[in-house]
C-alpha cells in the first residue's frame, strides 16, 4: 500500500476531533492551513465550528484564548514552526498564564517538511514549548497513539501541544493491551542490554537499529516516551532500571530537547544515569535531498545511530 493511501497522523487526529465536534457543538477548530483532507470535511459540514483565520497564527492563538475563556473547547492547527515559534508569546501569555485548556496542534515536526529548509523545520519546539507553565507536550509515534491522544484532548481538556508527523508512521500499538495514553510512555520493544528512548518519527529509526543490533548479539530495547511533559518519572525509572546503558534519539536540537528532559527526569528522581544523547547539533541545514539526506548530515540516520549504539558495547 502506498503512503498516499494510508491515513496520515494529522488526518487521524482531525477526523477523531471532527466526530466529537458533531456531538459537541461547543468544540471549535481554528486553523490557518487547508492542507489536510480531513479539514475539508470539517470545514464544509460544520462551518459554524470551523474558523479559518488566514495566515495569522498569533491572532489565531489570541482568538482561541478568547473562545476558551467563553467556555468553548478549542483547537488551533498550523505547521509546527508557525504554531509555536511565531506564537510563543501569545501561547505563554494568553494560554499559559491564563490557564486556558487549548490544544495546539503542530504538524510536520522535526525535519518533516523535507526540503523547505530551516524556516519550516521544527527542531527547537520541544525546548520552547516545554518551558511554558502548565503545558503538556505529546509526540505520538503511530496512529493508535494519535487517535487516543485526540480523545484525551476532549475527555480531559488541558493546555497541550500535540506534535504530529507529516508522514505516515507504521502501526505499533493497535493490538497492544499494555498501551495506555495516560501513562505517557511504553516499552515498544523489550530488551536488557541497551535502551533507546525516543518518540515520533525517530522511534521507528530506533526500532530498525534494534533489529540490526540483534545480529551482534546485543539485546536492545526501545522505549516510546510519547508524553515528554509531564514526564512519568516513576514509570521511566521502572522501565530503564533493568538496562545497562541508555540512549536518547531525537529529531531536535540537543539543547533543551528530548534527551535533556529525560536526563532531568532521572536526575530529579534520584536515578541519575549516564545517557548517550543523539540528536541535532548546533547547525542549520539548507541542503536539499529529502529527510533522509538531512538525517545523514545531522548523523541521526539509521546507519549513524547504529554506529553510535555499537560503540557502547566496545
Amino acid at each position: 500500500m502506498s503512503e498516499q493511501n494510508k491515513d496520515l497522523p494529522r488526518d487521524v487526529f482531525i477526523q477523531t476531533i471532527y466526530e466529537e465536534a458533531k456531538r459537541n457543538k461547543n468544540l471549535i477548530f481554528l486553523c490557518c492551513d487547508l492542507g489536510a483532507k480531513a479539514l475539508d470535511e470539517f470545514r464544509v459540514k460544520l462551518p459554524a465550528q470551523f474558523i479559518h483565520t488566514g495566515i495569522s497564527e498569533q491572532h489565531m492563538v489570541d482568538m482561541a484564548a478568547g473562545l476558551a475563556q467563553c467556555g468553548k473547547l478549542v483547537y488551533v492547527y498550523a505547521m509546527a514552526p508557525f504554531a509555536t515559534f511565531r506564537c510563543f508569546e501569545q501561547i505563554k501569555v494568553a494560554l499559559g498564564a491564563m490557564r486556558q485548556p487549548v490544544t495546539v496542534i503542530g504538524v510536520g515536526v522535526g525535519f518533516g517538511y523535507d526540503d523547505a529548509g530551516p524556516t519550516h523545520y521544527a527542531t527547537e519546539d520541544l525546548s520552547c514549548m516545554r518551558t511554558i507553565a502548565g503545558m503538556e507536550v505529546h509526540t505520538p509515534a503511530d496512529n493508535t497513539c494519535v487517535a487516543e491522544l485526540a480523545k484525551l484532548t476532549y475527555t480531559k481538556p488541558h493546555l497541550r501541544y500535540v506534535r504530529l508527523d507529516r508522514k505516515y508512521l507504521n502501526g505499533l500499538y493497535s493490538d497492544r493491551s499494555d498501551f495506555k495514553i495516560e501513562d505517557g510512555l511504553v516499552e515498544t520493544a523489550p530488551g536488557k542490554d541497551i535502551a533507546i528512548l525516543s518518540s515520533g518519527f525517530p522511534l521507528h529509526t530506533a526500532l530498525k537499529v534494534r533489529e540490526r543490533m540483534k545480529e551482534q548479539g546485543v539485546d536492545v530495547g526501545v522505549i516510546d516516551v510519547f508524553r515528554l511533559k509531564p514526564l512519568n518519572v516513576q514509570k521511566l525509572v521502572a522501565l530503564t532500571s533493568k538496562y545497562k546503558k541508555l540512549v536518547t534519539l531525537e529529531e531536535h536540537f540537543l539543547s533543551g530537547g528530548f534527551g535533556s528532559a529525560i536526563l532531568e527526569g532521572l536526575n530529579d528522581a534520584g536515578h541519575a544515569r549516564s545517557v548517550l544523547r543523539l540528536g541535532v547539533h548546533d547547525e542549520y541545514y539548507f541542503e536539499n535531498g529529502g529527510r533522509k539526506n538531512v538525517h545523514k548530515l545531522a548523523r541521526i540516520d539509521e546507519g549513524a545511530v547504529y554506529d553510535s549504539v555499537q560503540q557502547l558495547i566496545k
